[in-house]
């Protein structure tokens, strides 16, 4: 295997890998010209990730394991499935679509992930993790119901196997005995000791016909004995058990394989090819190191997970100007959080820190360390980290569950039932709501306002800058039931942070400027979160009202008569969709007291909003302060 110090700045040179227009190519190879190709592909993919930005430290663990999977499985007859796709970077340069990896991620680009329309070979759309088994499942059940003859192989990662969903597939599958193969791509967890000789002789032997012909025998004849099947199932088991985790997912009716070691290319292509033609469920353990091959990945998988684009160093062009005084630098909201969360536990011994694996992503690091004790991370299980919020505050204690808006989504049942229903108090701080950018409709927060509105008794709140953030999460935290704060990816508009923990008003509108218009021009901005910023600049180009609504349950009832009375147009405006966003509950509340006014709902539209740079889709959405100026002029006419 060829080791990397250093991401290329240019191109490589990839003769062998630059022949592969689909991986049929793979199946005629020596098991030297495949060592080759994975040597290239790894460099590809340093390359176009330099380029592109993006996930890559999973995907530099599976470049041997993709090429295995291409070459001893018919693909895209046989059906392969990636989880959440972080991983899949290998499998979309192997599959017709080498030269468009610069532009994975960009507008008008590739997606992040696998997704159906995009490709022949990507079987399942993905963006949330531990969806694999039950989507593979499905397509080995309906091959079956079909009556044609094809594999399907669904792969997961240790950390999405963390999830209960993955757990209900798997114990399905064992039940309607399909013929599934599940490969368990084992890069962090400590599921199993580390691969050795031992392993990997085991596993070869206990994945060949030979073997696999003389245990069904046996079977036949101790059939006859008594009790001298369960005793040879029982020697098995123990066997396997002294160096494999066999025992769990042999007992959720599965044929498991491993561990083997994941970087070992013929070792893998050899068990795959065994376990290709075997009935019934296979399980297939591979022990890979994230970010392989790049030694400052393998030295940091964390920090390397994913990297933005590499910018290209300018030629210099003279002497260089006086140096200017750096400009303050702004905190990301999620940054604000995690401040505020520490702070907030200094103040009070109840608080307890709650996420579902996004410890890095919702900025709980500090915290982590700071309060060991009261942090729990739980894994890909959001379902789950929203009832044990539930239970600790049957308890007297303060939940605060930090998620992102795309994955709370998986937890709303729970958010419902345990929670609300219960009027418990529970604080949800919701990041990435609106629109994330480059990780595309799967990652977009664009439904949360919808979701979260009609849920009786919950506040939710979503904060105009960074200080409203702050205060805005006290007041949730404070709030005697269940609460949340929603608020964007990235930085805000550079508002200072005060260091007090005071709560702001809950239900209470912030004019932020006064209309001057005359009669019949006069309009009113109803801003909710991240849309004040262009608010205010379309207020001044239009000379309108702009209101800070702050709140959208509850909403400011007065706020919103006093400028349907004094108005000739009401324009909310709020990165979620219209449908039953803020907008609506503004004109549910006009209905609701016969007040009849114009108004005109501005937000996402009622469709999948593709990936790109959060500034290029909120112009496409007609979200920037030209598209909302447009609107509105439009509409007065």
């Amino acid at each position: 295997m060829k080791l990397f110090d250093e991401i290329p700045a240019e191109r490589p040179a990839t003769p062998l890998l630059d022949t592969l227009d689909t991986p049929a190519a793979l199946r005629a190879m020596t098991t030297a010209q495949l060592a080759q190709v994975a040597d290239e592909l790894r460099a590809y993919l340093l390359y176009t990730v330099g380029v592109s930005g993006g996930h890559f430290g999973a995907g530099l663990g599976v470049v041997e394991l993709t090429v295995a999977l291409h070459q001893a499985l018919e693909t895209p007859h046989d059906r392969l499935v990636w989880d959440v796709g972080h991983q899949a970077y290998p499998h979309k340069i192997l599959t017709g679509r080498r030269e468009a990896m610069p532009s994975i991620r960009h507008y008008g680009g590739l997606a992040a992930f696998p997704r159906r329309a995009e490709s022949e070979f990507d079987t399942f759309g993905v963006g949330h993790s531990s969806t694999s088994i039950s989507a593979a499942l499905g397509m080995a059940l309906a091959a079956r119901a079909r009556g044609e003859t094809r594999r399907t192989c669904a792969v997961i990662g240790d950390g999405a196997l963390t999830a209960g969903m993955a757990f209900e597939a798997l114990a399905h599958a064992g039940h309607v005995d399909a013929n599934l193969l599940v490969v368990l791509n084992d890069n962090e967890m400590s599921i199993s000791e580390n691969v050795g000789g031992i392993a990997s002789y085991l596993a070869r032997i206990l994945s060949s016909k030979p073997y696999l012909t003389v245990r069904e025998g046996s079977k036949k004849v101790l059939s006859h004995l008594p009790g001298a099947l369960e005793l040879a199932r029982r020697t098995e088991e123990h066997m396997k058990g002294m160096v494999s985790p066999a025992t769990l997912f042999e007992e959720m009716g599965f044929n498991y394989i491993g561990p083997i070691d994941g970087h070992d290319l013929p070792l893998l292509v050899q068990t795959l090819r065994n376990l290709r033609d075997l009935d019934g469920p296979q399980f297939l353990h591979v022990k890979t190191r994230k970010g392989r091959g790049f030694l400052p990945a393998e030295a940091d998988p964390i920090g390397y997970h994913a990297i933005t684009k590499l910018e290209k160093s300018e030629p210099e062009k003279g002497p260089a100007a006086a140096p200017l005084a750096p400009p303050r630098k702004k905190k990301k909201y999620c940054n604000v959080f995690g401040d505020w969360l520490c702070d907030m536990a200094a103040a009070d011994a109840r608080l307890i820190g709650i996420t579902p694996a996004m410890r890095e992503g919702s900025d709980l690091v500090r915290f982590s360390r700071e309060y060991p004790e009261r942090y729990f991370d739980v894994a890909i299980a959001e379902q789950h980290a929203v009832t044990l919020a539930a239970g600790m505050a049957c308890e007297g204690m303060k939940p605060v569950v930090a998620i992102y808006s795309t994955f709370l989504q998986r937890g709303y049942d729970q958010l419902i039932h345990d929670v609300a229903v219960q009027d418990l108090d529970v604080t949800f701080a919701i990041d990435r709501a609106g629109l994330v950018g480059e990780d595309g409709p799967t990652h977009h927060g664009n439904l949360d306002l919808s979701y979260l509105r009609c849920v009786p008794g919950l506040v939710v709140l979503a904060p105009a800058d960074e200080a409203e953030c702050r205060a805005m999460l006290s007041a949730a935290y404070h709030y005697d039931g269940p609460a949340a704060v929603r608020y964007p990816r990235g930085t805000g508009p550079g508002v200072a942070i005060p260091a007090h923990l005071e709560p702001i008003a809950i239900g209470q509108a912030e004019t932020r400027r006064e209309s001057g218009a005359e009669p019949g021009r006069r309009v009113a901005l109803l801003a909710f979160g991240s849309l004040n910023v262009p608010a205010a600049e379309v207020a001044e180009r239009l000379d309108a009202t702009h209101l800070n609504m702050r709140s959208i349950k509850p909403l400011d009832r007065e706020a919103v008569l006093s400028a349907a009375r004094d108005h000739d147009l009401l324009v909310t405006l709020e990165e979620n969709v219209v449908a039953g966003g803020a907008g609506s509950a503004v004109g549910e509340l006009l209905a609701a007291e016969g007040v009849q006014a114009a108004l005109l709902n501005l937000g996402l539209p009622d469709a999948y909003v593709e990936h790109g740079k959060p500034g290029e889709l909120l112009a496409e959405c007609g979200l920037d302060a030209e598209g909302i100026e447009a609107a509105i002029r439009a509409r007065l006419g």
